[in-house]
C-alpha cells in the first residue's frame, strides 16, 4: 500500500530530486503542513512548496497528507489550488525513518496574511470579500454538485490567495466521496474527519451521526463550512467555538439571511452553495465583481459592449480597491489587448492603471504588452500608443526602440492621416535619442526630409523644431549636411510664418555647430532677407538672429587677430551660450506640451487636427505693403543632396542662375503661354474624329515642316553635391523632391522659333484650318485633308 501511494505522489532518493528551491516559510498553514516560498530551478519562476513530515511510516496524519496530495493532483478547477509537482523522501532521525511529503503548487500565500497586508476598509473591503467568497462558493459547488465530493474542512485556513488576488481552495486532506446514495454504506464517510477542528464541525458531524449525514444533501457539511468562513472574514478573528457563530453583528445586512441559511441546524434546510450567489445578488453583484466578471468573459461580448465598458473603466478603476485593480484587472487587460479580444479603447485604462505602478513593476507587467502592440495594424491602437508615449517612453531600452519599435512607428510618417503623421513626429522627441546613428541617418532623416515639405503647415513647422532638438544626437558629418539646408533652404522659405520663425530659432539653438564660413555665406544671407518679411514676428526674430550671428563673427575675428587660441573654435559658440539655450527650451516645450490657456493671452496653437508646436506670441497672418519673399506652397528638395534637404554651401547668393541649384528655382509662378500656343492647347482638348489619310496625287513641291519646341521638361543630369554624393550613388536620392528645371522657360515664344522666321511677319495660326497637301491654290483642286491638331504641317506660300 505504501509503495502504491509513493507511486501516486512521486518518489525519489532525496531532496535533490525536487526540481525546486525551498525559500522562506509563511507563519501559518493548515493542518500541520509547513508552507514555504520557492522557485523553480529551471527558470526561477515562483512557486509554493508545502511539506509534511510524519513521525514514522505508520503515522495516520501522514496518510491523510498523502490523500490530500493525491486529491489535489486529480481535482482541477479554476478556484482550486493548482498542482505542479510532488515527491516523498525519507530522512533518518535518531535511527527512525521519518517520511516527508513535498507538494509544489502555484505561488500563493495564506488568506489571513493577505488580508492583513491589504488592510482594506469599509466598502472596498466588502467588495473584495464578495469577490473572494464568489470564487470559494464556485469551488465548493463544483466539488459538491458536480463531483459529489465533500471537502469537509472549509474555513479561513483552507483558503489561499494567488499573486492576482484570486482565492483558491486547498487543504484536501479530508476530501472524500459522498456515498449517501449507497444504502449498504456503513461506518464513517469521512475517513480523516478527526482532522477537522471541533469549532468547525456541524451538529451532526460533531455527533458522528453518519446516518443523518448520508441522508442529507451532498452540500450540507460544506455549506456549514462556508458559514464559518464568512464569520471569520467579517469578524477578523478565528472561530474559537461553535456558539460564536450566533454573533451576527459584523455580518453585512445584505448577506445575513443567506448566512443564517448556511448554518441551519437541520442539514436538509441548509443553503446550497450554488444558490448562495443567486440569493445574495445585492451583496455579490457590486462594481468590483461585475468588472472582473466582464473581463473574464470578454470574448463573449460584442464590440459595442466592449467600447462602452472600456471608456468607463478609467473612471471606474479609481473607485475600486487599488491593489485589486493593479494585480487583478491589469493582467486581464494586458492579455486581452495582447491576444486581440480587446480593441483600442482598452489601451487608455491599461496605461492609466500602469501609471500607478513603480517603474520596475511597469517594466515587468505593462511594457512587454506595449512593445507587442506597436506591431498592431490597428490604426486606433497606434494612435493611442503615440498619444501616451510620454508615460512609458522613458522605460524603453535603446535596443528595444532601435530593433523592435522604430520600424513599426516609422510607418506613421507616410500615413495618409495628418493626425497620425503629427503624432509620429512628436514621438521622435523621446525615441530619437535611443536610436543608433545608422537608423537616424538611414531612416529617420529620410522621413523628416519628406515631412518638411508636408502639405500640413503645422507638420512642416514641427519637423523643423524636432530637427533642432535632435541635432545633438547627429554625428558631425550629418549635421554639416542637414542642418543648414533644412533650416534655411526649407524652413526660412516656407510660406507659413510660424515655420519661418521655427527655422530662425532652430538656427540659433544649433549655432554651436556652425563655423565662421557657414555663418557668413550660408546663414546670414537667408536671415537678412527675412528682415523685410511681411510678418512682424518673423522680422523681429530675423533681426535678433542676424545681430547675434554678426556679433559672434566680430568676436571670433577679434580673437583671431589677437592670437587668442580659443578662436579656433566655432564662433557661433558665443551665440549658443548667450541665448540659444532658451531657444532650445522653447522648442522642447512646444513639442512636449499643449497649452490650454485662452487664445487672447497665450500663444496661438498651430494645428492640423492636433498640434505639437505652440507658436510664439503675435504670430498672425496679415497683409503688408512690403514684398513677400516666400510662396504659400511646400518647398521642393534639391536633387543633388543625399539627405533630401539639398546642399547650398557652394551657392553664390545674388546669382539667379545659381539660386536654382538649391531646389527652389522653380518656385516662381509660371509665365503665361503665348497666344498661339494657348490656342493649340485649347484645340487639343476637343475630340477629333480620325479619318483615313488621303493619297497624294499632285507632284507639286513638298510642303515645309515647321518644327516647334516640345512641350514638357527635358530631363537633365543633376550635378553632384559638394560632399561627393550624386543621384547614382546617393542612397537618399529616392526620397528627394523632384528636380527643378535649371533652364529658364522663354517668356517670348518668338525665341523658340527658327531664326529665319524670327524677324519676319508672324502669322496667327487658324483653328481647324484645312490645308492643301499638293501645293495647289485654294480654288478647290485636289482633295482637302483634315487638319491634324498639335504639331501640324502648314503650307506657307512664298511672297
Amino acid at each position: 500500500m505504501l509503495k502504491f501511494l509513493k507511486g501516486v505522489v512521486g518518489s525519489g532518493g532525496g531532496i535533490k530530486d525536487l526540481p525546486y528551491n525551498i525559500g522562506e516559510p509563511y507563519s501559518t498553514a493548515w493542518g500541520g503542513w509547513a508552507h514555504f516560498r520557492g522557485t523553480s530551478k529551471d527558470d526561477n519562476s515562483p512557486v509554493s512548496i508545502f511539506s509534511y513530515t510524519g513521525s514514522n511510516a505508520q503515522d495516520a496524519r501522514l496518510a491523510a497528507a498523502r490523500n490530500g496530495a493525491k486529491r489535489l493532483r486529480v481535482v482541477r478547477h479554476p478556484n482550486v489550488l493548482a498542482f505542479l509537482h510532488s515527491t516523498e523522501v525519507e530522512n533518518i532521525d535518531g535511527g527512525v525513518a521519518k517520511p516527508t511529503i513535498y507538494l509544489v503548487t502555484e505561488p500563493v500565500m495564506p488568506l489571513s496574511e493577505k488580508i492583513q497586508e491589504l488592510d482594506l476598509q469599509g466598502t472596498q473591503r466588502n467588495e473584495y470579500y464578495a469577490w473572494g467568497l464568489n470564487q470559494i462558493a464556485r469551488a465548493v459547488s463544483f466539488l459538491n454538485n458536480d463531483c459529489k465530493l465533500v471537502h469537509g474542512n472549509v474555513c479561513l485556513a483552507s483558503v489561499v490567495v494567488t499573486a492576482t488576488l484570486d482565492w483558491k481552495l486547498h487543504g484536501l486532506d479530508v476530501l472524500s466521496e459522498f456515498d449517501g446514495a449507497n444504502p449498504a454504506a456503513t461506518g464513517p464517510m469521512l475517513q480523516y474527519d478527526w482532522l477537522v477542528g471541533t469549532q468547525f464541525k456541524s451538529l451532526e458531524l460533531a455527533k458522528s451521526d453518519w446516518t443523518t449525514i448520508r441522508k442529507s444533501p451532498p452540500w450540507a457539511l460544506d455549506s456549514w463550512g462556508l458559514g464559518c468562513l464568512i464569520y471569520e472574514l467579517f469578524s477578523s478573528a478565528k472561530l474559537a467555538k461553535t456558539e460564536d457563530l450566533r454573533n451576527t453583528s459584523q455580518i453585512p445586512k445584505t448577506l445575513l439571511p443567506d448566512y443564517q441559511k448556511l448554518l441551519a441546524s437541520a442539514p436538509v434546510k441548509r443553503l446550497n452553495s450554488a444558490k448562495l450567489l443567486e440569493n445574495s445578488a445585492e451583496f455579490f453583484h457590486n462594481k468590483l465583481v461585475e468588472t472582473i466578471q466582464f473581463m473574464e468573459i470578454l470574448n463573449l461580448k460584442d464590440s459595442v459592449e466592449k467600447d462602452v465598458f472600456f471608456r468607463k473603466l478609467p473612471t471606474l478603476a479609481e473607485q475600486l480597491p487599488r491593489p485589486i485593480v493593479t494585480k487583478k484587472l491589469l493582467p486581464l487587460l494586458s492579455s486581452a489587448l495582447e491576444f486581440g479580444s480587446a480593441a483600442a479603447p482598452a489601451l487608455n485604462p491599461l496605461l492609466k492603471i500602469g501609471s500607478w505602478l513603480s517603474q520596475d513593476e511597469f517594466n515587468v507587467k505593462v511594457l512587454p504588452t506595449v512593445i507587442k502592440l506597436f506591431a498592431s495594424t490597428d490604426r486606433a491602437i497606434r494612435v493611442g500608443l503615440l498619444q501616451h508615449i510620454d508615460s512609458f517612453g522613458a522605460g524603453l531600452s535603446t535596443q528595444v526602440v532601435d530593433e523592435q519599435i522604430f520600424s513599426h512607428i516609422a510607418t506613421g510618417f507616410a500615413d495618409t492621416s495628418a493626425f497620425l503623421r503629427e503624432l509620429t513626429l512628436k514621438s521622435m522627441l523621446l525615441l530619437a535619442p535611443k536610436l543608433s546613428q545608422r537608423t537616424i541617418t538611414g531612416s529617420l532623416l529620410k522621413h523628416l526630409s519628406k515631412l518638411q515639405v508636408d502639405e500640413e503647415p503645422a507638420i512642416r513647422t514641427n519637423t523643423t523644431i524636432l530637427l533642432g532638438n535632435i541635432a545633438s544626437h547627429l554625428n558631425d558629418a550629418t549635421r554639416k549636411r542637414v542642418l543648414i539646408n533644412a533650416f534655411t533652404v526649407r524652413a526660412l522659405r516656407d510660406g507659413f510664418a510660424p515655420a519661418r520663425v521655427a527655422g530662425i530659432m532652430a538656427l540659433m539653438a544649433t549655432a554651436e555647430y556652425y563655423d565662421a564660413t557657414e555663418i557668413a555665406t550660408r546663414i546670414l544671407p537667408h536671415l537678412v532677407v527675412l528682415t523685410v518679411d511681411s510678418d512682424s514676428d518673423v522680422r523681429t526674430r530675423a533681426f535678433q538672429a542676424t545681430e547675434q550671428f554678426v556679433q559672434s563673427l566680430k568676436d571670433y575675428y577679434s580673437k583671431l587677430q589677437s592670437g587668442d587660441p580659443t578662436a579656433v573654435a566655432a564662433p557661433a559658440a558665443n551665440v549658443a551660450s548667450a541665448g540659444s539655450l532658451g531657444l532650445l527650451g522653447w522648442a522642447v516645450g512646444s513639442l512636449a506640451s499643449k497649452k490650454s490657456n485662452d487664445l487672447s493671452s497665450a500663444p496661438a496653437e498651430i494645428t492640423s487636427g492636433s498640434t505639437i508646436m505652440t507658436a510664439p506670441p503675435s504670430i498672425a497672418t496679415h497683409t503688408s505693403a512690403q514684398p513677400r519673399f516666400h510662396v504659400d506652397e511646400p518647398a521642393t528638395a534639391s536633387p543633388t543632396s543625399n539627405d533630401g534637404w539639398g546642399d547650398a554651401q557652394d551657392q553664390a547668393f545674388g546669382n539667379d542662375d545659381e539660386d536654382e541649384k538649391d531646389g527652389w528655382g522653380d518656385m516662381d509662378l509660371p509665365a503665361e503661354p503665348a497666344l498661339a500656343l494657348s490656342r493649340i492647347r485649347a484645340a487639343q482638348q476637343k475630340p477629333v474624329t480620325t479619318q483615313p489619310k488621303p493619297v497624294a496625287t499632285s507632284t507639286s513641291s513638298p510642303v515645309k515642316h515647321i518644327s516647334r519646341p516640345a512641350i514638357g521638361r527635358v530631363k537633365e543630369s543633376s550635378p553632384k553635391s559638394s560632399d561627393g554624393w550624386g543621384d547614382d550613388d546617393d542612397p537618399w536620392a529616392a526620397i528627394a523632391a523632384p528636380a527643378p528645371s535649371t533652364t529658364a522657360r522663354p517668356l517670348n515664344p518668338t525665341a523658340s522659333r527658327p531664326s529665319s522666321l524670327a524677324n519676319g511677319p508672324r502669322r496667327q495660326p487658324q483653328q481647324a484650318q484645312h490645308v492643301s497637301i499638293d501645293g495647289a491654290s485654294s480654288r478647290g483642286r485636289g482633295r482637302a485633308a483634315p487638319m491634324k491638331l498639335g504639331a501640324s504641317r502648314i503650307q506657307r506660300t512664298s511672297d
